[in-house]
């Protein structure tokens, strides 16, 4: 956290800009160049940003959160392969078949699925993040379907 605190200050030193036409100078601190720092990676970040917004389709999309009960996440704690698998198999299925259901969407959906065993309090707290698009593909593959 120091490197990033003291970012582009005289703790990391600096350089003078000069132009050469006019003679104005100023004194250009170094960066920490830290991959955390918003101030050295901040157009990284927005250009990476551009990128993965240039790849999502044209539709709304939904947050969904499946998380273990605190039972089952103690049993996890002591077989984390096997309750994560678990979680990751009943999670998808459970939106793929939701979705699949003419009553509800009728198609089929991409899902992207981020495991988490933490809670924002740092404790043992397994949940899986799903971002599912406001859409998918009809059954036979011949349309979009929203």
């Amino acid at each position: 956290m120091s490197a990033i605190e003291q970012c582009r200050t005289a703790a990391l030193g600096g350089h003078v800009e000069a132009c050469e036409d006019c003679g104005e100078w100023r004194i250009a601190y170094n960066s920490c160049r830290n991959r955390h720092c918003p101030r050295c990676q901040g157009a990284a970040a927005r250009t990476w940003l551009a990128e993965r917004e240039a790849d999502l389709l044209p539709v709304g999309y939904f947050h969904v959160v499946f998380t273990l009960p605190a039972e089952v996440a103690d049993i996890a704690f002591h077989n984390k392969a096997q309750v994560y698998d678990l979680l990751f198999k009943a999670a998808s299925e459970t939106m793929l078949t939701i979705a699949a259901d003419p009553k509800h969407l009728g198609a089929r959906i991409g899902i992207t699925a981020v495991l988490h065993t933490w809670g924002s309090a740092m404790t043992q707290h397994p949940h899986v993040h799903m971002i599912v698009p406001g859409g998918g593909i009809a059954p036979d593959g011949s349309r979009w379907i929203s």
